[in-house]
């Protein structure tokens, strides 16, 4: 059954505020036009999946298309049945209070009271239920514009001309097998824009790695051409409250380009390019060394000397930076500077210290550029919003946020993946899948210094280190200090220099299944 919250008298909501549609119906009309709509015909806009981006992702829409009912239709799917528990609900209420515009906005719906009857336990609220009033339960301190809600997956997309993926990557191929089904009769090709940031691996009958667009493109049979993805440096709930940000959006030049200009916003710069491949396994990427991401204080001397050296090296591999000397050592100094907020794993464990931080950025960055080349002959560099992304994932995101979390001993990996509060932790289903592909040993590479075949996995400290306290569970997370401080480690430039050899990309690692 489809559920609805209509805005009242059509306008754009955002927090409360109406926002300035100048410009807005053009860019609508342009793009009904690209689809071949007719007055009267609505373009159907759905996100699968209610997360936090996928929830914020909808809103963007809702606040500056919504208004115009008679040409666009846009709703969110989530699945129905989860009961929002009580020190939620009590906090949910203490958010509605603190808000005069959307406390206001809810006595005016009528819809006030059940928040009150939650706080107080006389009644269960569920998420599909708060969802409609713009609250997301992965984040409830950003209330977000009304929206559509649909709890009944086949009435959300059967008919839909953009379907949004806003689920995790461990929970897209599933739902897409389930969508697939529905549209079997379908006669028009819908457009996809995955949002979905991690990655499966395949090992038989050789070994692969599965995107999220693979998924759906194997679940769905969709051509490739429009199936997209759309990453950048994005915290969903900043990017709702205008808080300025870009993204680029991936895929053949048909729809990229249109859907650029489509998403656009004063706060929200989206952009277009080519490279799907390595924007997608950099969104998995990030997300695993975040949970590893550090906030150093009582450090080796050791680590101190090297650590302006490991960071210009790695920075001036495959960055944009080509300078050795000022700047990237100023580049250096902002990032390292910056991330005296940075959450992690060992967040918890020792005191600060930037330039520590930066030996940790210099070889994550690394091993990211070393794991893209075996996938891509000639990735897109790790810059712009490639590079903005993992950065600001290491500053804010959940899975660094996770890191800290285990780091303090406030949760532990037997708790999973999935945290009350924040959704799916990706990173951790992605430091498997990444380390079960790179230690294959058909994959072998010379080891620079053994002068000997080794899986690619053997030249990743970090993701090895990662694997054990995630994965395997047989180390402390202090292991990822003892990482860092071995003094056999190579310099992060040799393993970019041996990814930028062409004999180095195995493409059969994205090959079809």
């Amino acid at each position: 059954m489809v559920s609805s919250v209509q805005g009242e008298d059509g306008s754009m909501h955002s927090n409360g505020s109406v926002h300035n549609s100048n410009g807005a119906e053009e860019k609508l009309d342009e793009f009904r036009s690209l689809l071949g709509k007719s007055d009267g015909d609505l373009l159907k806009i759905v996100s699968v999946g209610a997360g936090a981006w996928g929830s914020v992702f909808a809103a963007l829409l809702q606040d500056v298309y919504g208004q115009f009912r008679e040409k666009v239709q846009i709703r969110i799917w989530r699945r129905p049945g989860r009961s929002v528990d009580r020190s939620t609900a009590e906090h949910l209420f203490e958010v509605i209070n603190s808000r005069e515009d959307v406390l206001r906005r809810l006595i005016r719906r009528c819809a006030y009271l059940k928040y009150v009857e939650g706080r107080l336990g006389d009644r269960i609220l569920y998420a599909d239920e708060i969802l409609k009033d713009g609250f997301c339960l992965n984040m409830i301190e950003t209330p977000l514009c009304p929206l559509k809600v649909v709890t009944n997956l086949q009435e959300a997309v059967w008919d839909a001309d953009i379907v949004i993926n806003g689920l995790p990557s461990t929970e897209t191929r599933e739902v897409f097998e389930e969508i697939s089904r529905y549209w079997k009769e379908r006669i028009t090709v819908p457009i996809i824009i995955s949002l979905a940031k991690g990655i499966e691996a395949a090992l038989d009958p050789i070994p692969r790695i599965v995107t999220p667009t693979q998924m759906i493109q194997c679940a769905t049979r969709v051509p490739v051409e429009n199936i997209l993805y759309l990453g950048g440096p994005n915290i969903a709930s900043e990017i709702y409250n205008k808080e300025y940000a870009n993204a680029r959006i991936c895929g053949a030049e048909k729809w990229r380009k249109p859907l650029a200009k489509f998403l656009r916003q004063p706060h929200f710069i989206v952009w277009d390019n080519s490279d799907l491949v390595t924007h997608e396994v950099m969104g998995g990427l990030k997300n695993v060394y975040a949970i590893g991401a550090v906030q150093f204080q009582h450090v080796d001397r050791g680590a101190n000397r090297v650590a302006d050296h490991c960071a210009r090296t790695a920075l001036t591999g495959d960055f944009v930076w080509e300078s050795r000397t000022g700047a990237d050592a100023t580049f250096l100094g902002l990032v390292a500077e910056d991330f005296r907020g940075l959450g992690g794993m060992v967040a918890s464990l020792t005191n600060e210290s930037a330039t520590s931080k930066s030996v940790y950025f210099a070889h994550c960055t690394s091993e990211m550029i070393f794991i893209t080349h075996l996938l891509a002959e000639n990735p897109e560099k790790l810059a712009g919003p490639l590079l903005a992304d993992t950065y600001v994932t290491l500053l804010k995101g959940r899975n660094a946020w996770y890191g800290q979390m285990l780091a303090k001993g406030d949760l532990s990996p037997d708790m999973g993946d999935s945290i009350k509060g924040k959704g799916m932790i990706q990173g951790v289903s992605a430091v498997g899948a990444f380390y079960e592909l790179l230690s294959q040993p058909s994959l072998n590479v010379l080891h620079p210094d053994q002068n000997k075949p080794v899986a690619p996995v053997e030249l990743c400290p970090i993701l090895k280190t990662l694997y054990k306290i995630l994965i395997k569970r047989e180390v402390s997370v202090q292991a990822i200090l003892q990482a860092l401080r071995d003094e056999t480690m190579n310099d992060p430039r040799e393993r970019i220099e041996m990814a930028q050899s062409h004999a180095f990309y195995r493409p059969s690692l994205l090959s079809k299944p």
